[in-house]
C-alpha cells in the first residue's frame, strides 16, 4: 500500500487512540477539532486513508473502522503528549508557539475521566510539591479543563504571567495554592487572579 502523508499518519493515530479511551470512532468534527484543520480538510484526508486502505466508512455518524495500523502495535497504543513551555495569557494554552516537545504516553496509566480532554506536559522546576512525589525535572500530565475541584493538583496560571502546579483550595473566599513542601507556604488569591489550565493526570519521570 502507498504510505501515509505526516497529517494522514498524524490523523490515523488519533483514530487509534480515541477508539482505545472512548469505545467508538471519532466524528469527522472531532478529528477536525483535534487537529485544528477544516471539516473539508478532515474529509478529504479521510478519504485519502480509505483508499489507501487504512479505514473503511460509511454515511454513518461514527461509521469509521480501522483496517490496518499506522505504526507498530506497541506504538499504536500511546498517546502523542505535547510538552509546553511557559504559558502565559496572550496564547491559547495549546498553541504551537508553547509547544517544546513530543512525549509518548502509555493510555492505561491515565484514569478513565481524562479520556475525551485535550493532554498536555509540563515540566517541573523546584521542589515545592516533593511530599505529593513530584520532582524537579519531572513532567506532569494534565487534562485541559478550566475548572477543578477542592484538593485537585492544577496548573494555574497566577496575575496572568506565571505558571503554576499546586493544589488547590478555597480559603476564605480565596483561592489557595497549596505546595507538598513544608519549606513552602500557602498562597492565596482573588478568584479572578487565577485561571484554572488543567488538572494532573499522571506523571513522567525520566531516570
Amino acid at each position: 500500500m502507498r504510505g501515509l502523508t505526516a497529517k494522514q499518519r498524524e490523523i490515523l493515530v488519533f483514530i487509534e487512540d480515541f477508539v482505545h479511551h472512548q469505545g467508538m470512532a471519532p466524528t469527522v468534527s472531532e478529528i477536525a477539532e483535534h487537529l485544528r484543520i477544516k471539516q473539508a480538510t478532515a474529509f478529504a484526508h479521510l478519504r485519502a486513508l480509505q483508499r489507501k486502505g487504512y479505514v473503511d466508512r460509511s454515511s454513518k455518524a461514527r461509521s469509521l473502522t480501522l483496517l490496518r495500523s499506522s505504526v507498530p502495535r506497541h506504538m499504536s497504543l500511546t498517546l502523542s503528549i505535547p510538552v509546553l513551555g511557559r504559558i502565559s495569557a496572550g496564547l491559547p494554552l495549546l498553541a504551537e508557539e508553547n509547544r517544546e516537545s513530543i512525549i509518548q504516553f502509555d493510555p492505561s496509566l491515565l484514569p478513565r475521566d481524562a479520556g475525551g480532554h485535550h493532554l498536555f506536559g509540563l515540566r517541573v522546576h523546584g521542589e515545592s510539591m516533593r511530599d505529593l512525589g513530584i520532582l524537579d525535572g519531572d513532567i506532569v500530565v494534565a487534562k485541559h479543563v478550566s475548572t477543578a475541584s477542592v484538593g485537585d493538583i492544577v496548573v494555574a496560571l497566577v496575575e496572568g504571567t506565571e505558571t503554576t502546579v499546586k493544589s488547590l483550595y478555597v480559603k476564605d473566599r480565596q483561592i489557595e495554592l497549596r505546595p507538598a513542601n513544608p519549606q513552602f507556604s500557602s498562597q492565596l488569591y482573588a478568584p479572578d487572579q487565577v485561571l484554572i489550565q488543567g488538572v494532573v493526570v499522571a506523571l513522567n519521570r525520566t531516570y
